[in-house]
């Protein structure tokens, strides 16, 4: 096992495929300087400009040519920069990109991803700090991935890198500094399978991307007043697994669904909606969301902040679902996305 940041495991299993596979390739804005989070620091000496390509500000372009490359047997990664920049290629990812497969009876693949830095980062503001899972998720023919540990990213990729279809990428800015054990950098994660984090049987968590660490903080200050949780790190969104989120309630008989982006329309209420459809007899508490509020987030911390979720918060839904009195330590109603938004990249 080594400790990695989850940029550095991203990059590296990134490095190793190149050079296991020349047909893979990346294009974007100042992806020859490594990006602006450090994704790809480095491979522009690796690999040279025709497989590190630098782009102009043009998203529905970059998406364009990546589909045309990976209808040809090429496997492109475009990177977006931030997640909201993807809307300007939204034609290319879900009229060509997911619909190709379909439309020509399987004989057209197009294996690109489409990397996605999402979320809140300080200071960033609206047009930059979105979280659309949930409008990808929508759309037939996408795969949606939400990784939140150093070996998740470098396994997500791989499965990406080595499959047959489009995958949207989303990566968590304020993620991209967390440290954690990698195994192998070789290793695919295969989608459609979440990650056991935490064992209890008061409620189960479900979680993902930014919102991960603030369930895992919860479930331990709600350890300390004798609640014990399930928490289930999805990893993937579409395809989510389904059947370790209804076992996992089924036994505790209470959900609660935490993710960074709005909650008004967003994917926790798809799964809250399939739990309560199959499980509506046997649930001990309604199911509950704890997310973003439905405003644009602000450029101010106080501002941003408001659309934070928290340890606190999520302990605070779960406590009330228990129907417990729990004793919620206010110093960490920040939770560590906000101690993490401190450290500049």
């Amino acid at each position: 096992m080594t400790m990695m940041t989850l940029v550095d495991a991203s990059r590296e299993a990134l490095r190793r495929e190149m050079a296991r596979n020349h047909d893979v390739f990346v294009l974007g804005e100042d992806v020859r300087q490594g990006g602006i989070f450090g994704q790809y620091r480095g491979l522009a000496q690796d690999f040279g400009p025709s497989r590190i390509i630098d782009t102009p500000i043009a998203e529905a372009t970059m998406v364009g040519a990546a589909v045309g490359a990976a209808m040809m047997g090429c496997r492109p990664i475009v990177e977006t920069r931030f997640s909201d920049f993807a809307l300007s290629a939204m034609d290319e990812i879900v009229n060509q990109a997911a619909k190709t497969r379909y439309m020509f009876g399987g004989q057209g693949r197009i294996p690109l991803i489409v990397r996605m830095p999402c979320g809140l980062r300080q200071g960033s503001a609206a047009q930059h700090s979105q979280s659309l899972e949930a409008w990808f998720i929508h759309i037939p023919g996408l795969v949606v991935t939400a990784p939140a540990s150093p070996a998740d990213a470098a396994g997500l990729l791989l499965s990406a890198l080595r499959g047959e279809d489009p995958v949207m990428q989303m990566e968590a800015k304020e993620l991209w500094q967390v440290k954690g054990e990698v195994g192998s950098l070789d290793a695919p994660v295969p989608f459609g399978s979440a990650r056991l984090l935490r064992r209890g049987h008061d409620a189960t968590l479900v979680v993902w991307s930014a919102a991960v660490p603030a369930g895992v903080e919860a479930a331990a200050m709600l350890a300390k007043s004798g609640l014990s949780l399930d928490v289930l790190d999805l990893r993937t969104l579409w395809p989510w697994d389904k059947d370790r989120v209804l076992n996992s309630v089924a036994r505790t008989g209470r959900l609660i669904v935490a993710h960074e982006s709005v909650r008004d329309g967003g994917f926790g209420a798809e799964i809250c909606a399939t739990v309560a459809e199959e499980l509506h007899e046997t649930l001990r508490a309604p199911v509950r969301r704890v997310a973003s509020p439905r405003i644009p987030v602000g450029y101010a911390l106080p501002l941003e902040n408001l659309c934070r979720v928290t340890p606190a918060q999520i302990a605070s839904v779960v406590a009330a679902a228990c129907e417990a009195e729990v004793d919620i330590d206010a110093k960490a109603s920040a939770g560590p996305a906000a101690e993490m938004a401190q450290h500049r990249l």
